[in-house]
């Protein structure tokens, strides 16, 4: 089966060479153990139906044969038998070498089943579901590291081969590696189904033994569908939950729910940036709400490509989480974060894309032409506030964002004479 290259590749091995272990963390599905199983040397899968009960068994007596094996070696799905973090820090402190272990799981662990964090030892990264360069969807015609590393960039005139129906249809689809060998398009379309299905009815009780109501978990996930990419707030989440009758939860149950998906993957709220430019009292200092692939949206709402062919509006929403995923992965080994900004006189950055040598851009979204010189405004009104407040700011000034961009369901890319650049998400690549 051809192997689909993903951008977490390199910045995998690059981990190995300086840490003894790398923990890989991401929803289920979007192709860790394929992506971690490219650079290691031996594999033992926990979740293997043959041997689960023996490993299981082994984990729990002398969890140090498990660990017997060429390096690096991949301890798949490991959360299954917690005690192997400790016995992995414990023999990478004997050993003293680095690329020892690959360890990969769908879930994030209950700190109190560990002893020992692992700092220096054992490191983090996280994959999710396949950007467009990655599917290979997008042209890859223009460079995010390139953006941000060169000025003089010329971007001028490279194309994306998609329109808005082709990235409505990935959109649906989802970024899910199982999706990409799949011959017939609608049925493509039933894995984001099949994987919300699964994480309501299954995952969200097996996470940590807790039975909890599948109803409950998807009508929560409905609401964040229907309130995508938006600051709601989550008492009207919980409103929204319990509208119809047959569902009567507690804010402190629907933040356990809450929990639950965030340390599935599924949900990855956005934080807001709050640079001091203006009163603080003046900066939205909400979270919006975000999945991990826009695919979980559509599924959750029921829709069709040929729906949001024709609710543009919704679907507007929806190509944001399509870009915070693809942004995501196209700066992985920056250790990058994302938030947004938005005060109370109506600026606003869908999206602020920082990296960890602080640098960051200044990114809106627009699926359509007719909205690039609005939102070309504001990035450059919010680019002025940040000069006009480092004036008079002596300790840590917020410098100028090293890249103005407008994402957009386009076909070519441009820079604006005003130095915004125009770059179809189509057109994307790290």
């Amino acid at each position: 089966m051809d192997y689909f290259v993903r951008t977490a590749d390199s910045w995998l091995n690059e981990l190995l060479e300086a840490f003894g272990a790398v923990l890989i963390e991401g929803p289920k599905w979007c192709g860790k153990t394929t992506s971690a199983a490219q650079s290691a040397a031996s594999i033992i899968r926990l979740q293997d139906t043959d041997l689960r009960d023996e490993y299981l068994t082994t984990a729990a007596s002398k969890p140090s044969l498990l660990l017997r094996g060429e390096t690096p070696r991949l301890i798949d799905e490991w959360q299954d038998a917690p005690v192997l973090w400790d016995a992995v820090r414990t023999l990478l402190d004997q050993r003293q070498v680095p690329g020892q272990f690959i360890l990969t799981g769908s879930n994030a662990v209950d700190k109190s089943k560990i002893r020992h964090s692992g700092t220096g030892r054992i490191t983090r990264m996280q994959m999710l579901p396949m950007s467009l360069w990655e599917s290979r969807e997008s042209t890859g015609e223009v460079s995010l590291h390139e953006l941000f590393d060169n000025p003089d960039y010329d971007i001028d005139g490279k194309l994306s081969n998609m329109d808005v129906e082709s990235l409505i249809f990935a959109a649906a689809r989802g970024g899910w590696p199982a999706t990409l060998f799949i011959p017939k398009p609608s049925a493509r379309l039933l894995v984001a189904r099949d994987y919300v299905r699964s994480v309501v009815n299954e995952d969200i009780s097996r996470i940590d033994g807790k039975t909890r109501e599948p109803k409950v978990a998807h009508a929560i996930l409905h609401a964040y569908a229907r309130n995508i990419s938006t600051l709601v707030k989550k008492n009207t989440l919980l409103e929204d939950v319990c509208a119809s009758g047959e569902i009567s939860i507690s804010p402190d149950t629907f933040s356990d729910y809450e929990g639950a998906l965030e340390r599935l993957f599924i949900i990855q709220n956005i934080s807001a940036w709050n640079p001091a430019i203006r009163s603080k009292t003046a900066i939205r200092s909400g979270t919006k709400r975000a999945f991990c692939d826009p695919s979980v949206a559509i599924a959750l709402l029921g829709l069709t490509p040929e729906a949001l062919s024709v609710q543009l509006k919704t679907f507007g929403f929806i190509f944001e989480q399509m870009c915070i995923r693809d942004l995501k992965a196209y700066t992985m080994g920056y250790n990058s974060q994302v938030s947004y900004y938005h005060d109370r006189y109506g600026l606003e950055a869908d999206i602020v894309l920082h990296l960890d040598d602080g640098r960051y851009a200044l990114i809106e979204c627009k699926l359509g032409s007719r909205e690039i010189d609005e939102g070309a405004a504001h990035l450059l009104e919010l680019q002025r506030l940040v000069r006009v407040n480092r004036e008079g700011e002596k300790q840590l000034p917020i410098p100028d964002p090293s890249l103005l961009m407008i994402l957009t369901g386009g076909k070519m890319a441009y820079t604006r004479p005003d130095g915004v650049r125009v770059v179809p998400l189509g057109a994307l690549r790290d």
